[in-house]
């Protein structure tokens, strides 16, 4: 798995004294963030559109994690995010912040055509999100996307 991968990169940075660490996974790419972030390997999680993550994998986390949905998903349907919120609820240790999209389906971050103006607004919208969730979370200063 691509956790396997990540690690000794995550390791290299702290070794450097890089001690703050945030990941961001998109589609399948949030199945190994939620990895790293049920081990606390990140200081901060986020996870847009997820593919193959699991409640168990929700409930299992232990660091502040955002989940992005969208409202037309087959993959990580809105039933399946409202669960996610649920079990993150359950655990005020665990800060966390849950949004859905409407009109938008699994992908939109980052397939998009241009000349959709909704499409690009919702995307942007999430990448907005992105950047204060870890500007909060890891409370450096950053500027817009």
């Amino acid at each position: 798995m691509a956790v396997e991968f990540a690690k000794p990169v995550i390791h290299g940075l702290q070794e450097k004294g890089i001690s703050k660490i945030g990941a961001a996974g998109l589609c399948w790419g949030a199945k190994v963030v939620v990895e790293l972030a049920k081990d606390a390997d990140i200081q901060v999680a986020a996870l847009l559109h997820p593919t193959f993550v699991t409640l168990d994998d929700i409930k299992g986390v232990k660091v502040p994690v955002v989940i992005l949905g969208a409202e037309f998903d087959k993959i990580s349907p809105p039933e399946l995010v409202k669960q996610f919120e649920a079990a993150l609820q359950a655990k005020p240790e665990v800060d966390h912040f849950v949004k859905m999209f409407p009109g938008v389906s699994h992908g939109w971050t980052v397939r998009y055509r241009d000349e959709d103006v909704t499409a690009v607004k919702s995307a942007q919208e999430a990448h907005q999100d992105l950047v204060d969730w870890f500007g909060k979370c890891l409370q450096t200063a950053h500027s817009a996307l």
